[in-house]
């Protein structure tokens, strides 16, 4: 049995989500339908992480096994002659047994786009969250600061409560950056996080919140007092998924075929 690791961008746009559902159309599911016909093999794929419909990645990572005898390139070439375009396989590569997609999964970011201007250009819309309202972005740094660190983020996730249920039964998270930022053309205003996992919608609720604290329905320090609550009525709203897009997976040492 051989092992693979695939590193896919995508436009989530028109997929309900990344995981299967039924006859819907997911990422994972059209990843898994051509695998299959390249492999003639039943395949399960594992996704880093499991973004919710509308939200796009520009590093999501799965792994897979086969018996099948193409290279890694070989699956790269052909995943992307086969999938929809708005799915691309940026990388590839064989690893070791011990490599898996999630639970070797050392570091995650994730990067949410608010655009400030009047007008959204069209090339945009789809990847951004319009807000052109006035906003006090200091304070929004300042509780941007207060999400670093090892907290509960229970009032920041949704009521179903993580990434996978079976796995993950606490609502602590460590987060080892966050930053609020200009773009160089002062039209966006960029909300980066990173951690070693995240809650279900809870980036985007991190976002509504600092969204309430700029709007000044909220101050920076009732940040620390929603990790004491844990009451999801007093954080922020969840905001919607088109802002909100996958940007890197780290791992663990990936054990590559043929290592020393």
């Amino acid at each position: 049995m051989r092992h693979f690791k695939l590193t896919i961008a995508y436009d989530g746009t028109d997929f309900h989500g990344w995981q299967m559902q039924g006859n819907k159309p997911t990422l994972q599911g059209e990843i898994v339908n051509v695998l299959q016909r390249l492999t003639q093999e039943k395949i399960f794929l594992q996704g880093a992480g499991r973004t919710d419909a509308g939200v796009h990645a520009l590093g999501q990572v799965a792994s897979f096994k086969t018996q099948s005898g193409l290279s890694a390139q070989e699956f790269q070439r052909a995943l992307n002659a086969l999938l929809p375009q708005a799915i691309r396989i940026v990388g590839a590569e064989e690893v070791g047994p011990d490599f898996h997609a999630r639970w070797s999964a050392r570091r995650k970011t994730y990067r949410y786009r608010l655009y400030r201007g009047k007008v959204v250009p069209p090339m945009l819309w789809r990847y951004v969250l319009h807000y052109p309202f006035p906003l006090d972005e200091d304070a929004m740094r300042d509780a941007t600061a207060r999400f670093v660190g090892m907290h509960d983020f229970t009032a920041f996730a949704a009521s179903a409560d993580s990434e996978d249920e079976e796995r993950e039964r606490t609502t602590e998270r460590e987060i080892y950056s966050a930053e609020l930022a200009r773009t160089a053309d002062g039209e966006e205003l960029v909300f980066t996080v990173s951690g070693r996992s995240f809650l279900r919608y809870m980036v985007r609720k991190m976002v509504g919140t600092l969204l309430d604290v700029g709007r000044g329905r909220l101050k920076p320090e009732d940040i620390d007092r929603l990790y004491e609550s844990k009451d999801r009525s007093k954080a922020g709203p969840t905001v919607p998924p088109q802002g909100l897009v996958m940007v890197e997976v780290q791992h663990a040492e990936a054990w590559r075929v043929g290592r020393p």
